[in-house]
């Protein structure tokens, strides 16, 4: 089942298309892999590619190439950005780390950035209960680290976006 719904799809272009920028991609996808990306994240990313909009993803990265720095650039390179909340989302510091910078470029009144909860409960990445608190408490030995992903996250996750399990998905291939 996936989820890039035409909503979804006509709000990225809507956004991507408001923003006269000279950056190098329309949208950035932050996801956890392992749980994305061979169904809902692969769908979305080929539904928006079919629209013409670029898209940034993280298999871009070439091997053998530093991975960090190429994934700053490209944020600071998008327009706007989808964030991919899914159930071991907070279990990833490369994912917590990339919200950050996201976040960052928000805050200097960049770009839009817009959540997707993918078969997870709003509220449970709002609240940070869950699989979020369990993420947390492992990550617990970096405390300065985990109050900054926690304070992201939940402003994030409090932006206006799209909830999965409120739509049926099964007409994204357009």
């Amino acid at each position: 089942m996936a989820f890039a719904s035409s909503s979804v799809v006509a709000a990225t272009a809507s956004a991507s298309s408001c923003i006269t920028d000279t950056k190098k991609h329309d949208v950035f996808i932050s996801f956890r892999g392992e749980d994305t990306r061979s169904n809902f994240t692969s769908h979305l990313h080929a539904a928006l590619c079919r629209n013409n909009i670029e898209t940034y993803i993280d298999y871009r990265i070439n091997k053998g190439e530093e991975v960090w720095g190429q994934l700053v650039e490209a944020i600071k390179d998008s327009t706007l950005f989808l964030v991919i909340f899914s159930e071991n989302y907070a279990s990833s510091t490369w994912c917590l780390n990339e919200l950050i910078e996201i976040f960052e470029c928000k805050k200097n009144g960049e770009p839009h950035v817009i959540p997707v909860f993918y078969r997870i409960d709003p509220s449970q990445v709002r609240k940070q209960t869950g699989s979020y608190k369990e993420a947390f408490a492992k990550h617990r030995q970096n405390e300065e680290k985990v109050y900054l992903w926690k304070d992201v996250l939940c402003e994030v996750a409090y932006l206006s976006g799209f909830h999965s399990d409120l739509y049926r998905f099964y007409f994204i291939f357009f």
